[in-house]
């Protein structure tokens, strides 16, 4: 399944207004790569959000709406996850993942 383009657009909006944030796209994962400093952060996925996180916050995010866990070749990535409509629907729930994202962004090697 293509990328959801309204979603891409939605993230690139957002991203677009964060000062001196350095983006640039790049498809990978079968989506569309959002790379910050030239770090993935985040991922339009079909109509899901794949996030990059700091792995010790796993337990915070598990209970949040939309979450998904990501499985490659049968086993659970640690620090990534992909996140269901419901769970980024409405404006702060969309604003939390991207800032979680962000957040570990600056940190990530």
């Amino acid at each position: 399944m293509p990328y959801n383009i309204e979603l891409a657009n939605r993230l690139r909006e957002y991203l677009g207004k964060v000062p001196r944030l350095r983006v640039k796209e790049k498809k990978m994962f079968g989506g569309l790569a959002f790379m910050v400093s030239d770090r993935m952060c985040i991922n339009v996925s079909g109509d899901r959000l794949m996030c990059r996180f700091d792995p010790k916050l796993e337990a915070e995010i598990r209970a949040k709406a939309g979450y998904e866990p990501m499985i490659m070749r049968g086993k659970e990535l640690r620090g990534y996850c992909y996140v269901r409509e419901e769970g980024y629907r409405s404006e702060e729930d969309f604003k939390y993942w991207v800032g979680f994202c962000l957040d570990y962004n600056g940190l990530a090697g």
